[in-house]
């Protein structure tokens, strides 16, 4: 009876093993597979979420489209001849506002807008005519147009609302800050045209032209009223 437990006892012991690996493999697989399947049934929702979470940022921070009319129109079609001869960069600020009296407080606005602008002068060469130019002995005279202003206009990437303050029973003239802005145009031309921009620019139109005429072999120019 001895040499027959003996010759059993290994075969017990691997049948016992077996039986534990395959309980381990199948506890296993099981977790996988339930790991799987919460996996998959969480994922949609969170699809979900994030879509709806994509959908509110969109709402909160728009992206603004702009479509320009396909149709152009040109109403007119001119050539120029402009000499430009000075441009003057001009800063100002311009206080804007209304209803400042005894309610200012509950129904004022006023607004400080800083303007950055330019102003461009010179000469219409479109304007001078042959009889504007001719010779006496070895001297040229010219006539030249006088000079003017050929545009002043804002910068509108510079220039910005520096402070603005309205009353408790206000939201703010919408117009205030297009008034600043047409004013702002208004003084930074003016500024210009005090600082004496228009005689700058005849002077440097003449000195522009002059060495033109002298690489014409008119060595002699006279510029005359």
């Amino acid at each position: 009876m001895t040499n027959s437990n003996r010759s059993s006892f290994p075969w017990t012991l691997l049948i016992l093993a077996i039986l534990v690996v395959a309980v381990s493999g199948a506890a296993w697989y099981l977790a996988v597979s339930l790991r799987n399947q919460v996996s998959n049934t969480l994922s949609p929702l969170q699809q979900t979420n994030n879509a709806i979470s994509t959908q509110i940022a969109s709402l909160l921070h728009p992206t603004p489209t702009v479509i320009p009319d396909p149709v152009t129109i040109i109403r007119e079609v001119q050539s120029l001849a402009r000499l430009e001869t000075i441009q003057y960069t001009v800063e100002k600020v311009i206080t804007a506002e209304v209803n400042q009296g005894l309610f200012g407080p509950l129904f004022g606005d006023r607004l400080l807008f800083v303007a950055h602008g330019t102003v461009i002068a010179g000469i219409d060469m479109d304007k001078i005519e042959t009889s504007d130019l001719w010779l006496e002995e070895d001297v040229l005279k010219v006539r030249l147009p006088s000079a003017e202003i050929f545009s002043a206009s804002l910068n509108n990437e510079q220039s910005y609302v520096y402070d603005r303050d309205t009353g408790m029973f206000t939201k703010g003239n919408p117009q205030l800050e297009t008034e600043a802005r047409r004013a702002a145009e208004q003084e930074i031309l003016k500024a210009a045209q005090l600082d004496g921009i228009l005689e700058q620019a005849q002077m440097n139109a003449e000195v522009y032209l002059e060495r033109l005429f002298n690489s014409l072999g008119y060595l002699k120019v006279e510029f005359v009223d």
